[in-house]
């Protein structure tokens, strides 16, 4: 028999269990026994935490990953759903958009001061456009703003199509306004292989 001490099990054995009297047995407690159930107790519970732990955010991380798009990647994609061209605004103004709100990262969240979120690389917010933990949210968009995190972009860009179909348009985004609209935006696809 190797003298190396073997795993530590969480769970007591049928010896331990019965001297500590957890399965109805009366008879006395071994101190020794008690003793190495308290350490097997002490050790498991932060052991299992951190493994639980781990195991959570692994799934957050494997449902939800992010990606950052090239410029030229994006123009494809934007363009492959039919935005060039959609309500009158080219595909260089789509890529321009991304570019300032969210530096073409899927994963962007920015939080307002009044509980809200700007979600993905549309950076659109959850006070109208999708539903958050925000009770008061309209949900216009009829998506979570967690799915508006996703890379293959479907649900941001139906959203973001929606958006560009109020009034204001593109104008909408204050960075658009700021950075995009009105100026030569030819740089933005210049170069993309199509």
């Amino acid at each position: 028999v190797s003298g190396r001490p073997g795993p530590v099990s969480c769970l007591p054995s049928r010896s331990s269990a019965l001297s500590l009297g957890i399965w109805g047995s009366t008879s006395a407690i071994h101190m020794e026994t008690r003793r190495s159930w308290a350490l097997r107790s002490r050790l498991c519970s932060p052991v299992m935490t951190l493994l639980v732990f781990a195991f959570l955010l692994s799934c957050l991380l494997n449902s939800n990953e992010a990606k950052v798009y090239s410029r030229c990647e994006l123009a494809r994609v934007l363009r492959d759903f039919g935005l060039d061209g959609y309500r009158g605004y080219s595909l260089a103004d789509w890529v321009c958009l991304a570019y300032f709100t969210s530096g073409f990262n899927t994963g962007a969240v920015d939080h307002e001061a009044d509980g809200s979120t700007n979600n993905g690389i549309f950076q659109i917010n959850s006070r109208r456009w999708c539903k958050n933990l925000t009770p008061n949210s309209h949900n216009q968009c009829r998506v979570y703003c967690s799915d508006l995190l996703s890379p293959d972009l479907k649900d941001t860009v139906v959203c973001a199509m929606k958006i560009a179909q109020e009034p204001q348009g593109l104008g909408y985004w204050e960075t658009w306004r700021r950075h995009c609209q009105g100026k030569d935006l030819s740089d933005w696809v210049d170069g993309c292989d199509f």
